[in-house]
C-alpha cells in the first residue's frame, strides 16, 4: 500500500498533470492518500512524480493518520466506537493492519473520506523542488514516508 502525499502547488502545470492529480484525488497541498501498487496506480504516480511524494506506509503510521485526520461525512472524526458499530474491525489499529497488509481499504468504513488533510511539516520539508536522491522532499521515500508523515500529523 502506498501513502501519496501532495507537496507543490499547482500554478503553471501542465493539463495532463493537473488531471492526474485530480484523479488520486490529490486536488491540495498537504493531502494524503492511499493507493494499491498496481500497475494502473504506478503509471499515474510516474507522470505525477514531480508534485507528490510516496512511499510503503506502516500499520503503525497508518493508524495515527486515521485516529488524527481520519473523517466521516458532516466532519465528524473516525472513532473506534463507529467503526465496531459499522464495520467487522474492533479497532483503528486493526483496521490499519488489514489496510496495509491489502485485505480491506478505506471503502471498507462506511461514510469515511478518503482524503486526509495533513497540517504542514514541522521543521519544514527539505525543499519542494528536488527529489530525494537530490536532497529534496519530492519523489519515492520507500519506508521514510512514515517519518515525512508523522512530521505532518
Amino acid at each position: 500500500m502506498y501513502a501519496l502525499v501532495r507537496l507543490r502547488g499547482g500554478v503553471k502545470t501542465r493539463q495532463d498533470i493537473k488531471d492526474t492529480l485530480q484523479m488520486l484525488r490529490l486536488d491540495r497541498i498537504n493531502h494524503c492518500v492511499l493507493v494499491p501498487e498496481t500497475d494502473n496506480y504506478q503509471g499515474m504516480i510516474r507522470k505525477a512524480k514531480d508534485y507528490i511524494a510516496w512511499g510503503n506506509i506502516n500499520p503503525e503510521t497508518l493508524a495515527l493518520i486515521l485516529k488524527n485526520r481520519g473523517k466521516l461525512e458532516g466532519r465528524k472524526a473516525l472513532t473506534e466506537e463507529y467503526l465496531s458499530k459499522n464495520t467487522k474491525f474492533k479497532s483503528i489499529d486493526e483496521l490499519a493492519k488489514a489496510i496495509c497488509e491489502g485485505t480491506a481499504s478505506i471503502d471498507d468504513v462506511p461514510k469515511l473520506k478518503p482524503v486526509f488533510r495533513l497540517h504542514p511539516a514541522r521543521k519544514g520539508l527539505r525543499g519542494t523542488k528536488r527529489n530525494t536522491l537530490e536532497g529534496g522532499s519530492l519523489g519515492f521515500h520507500g519506508a521514510e514516508i512514515n517519518s515525512l508523515i508523522n512530521k505532518m500529523r
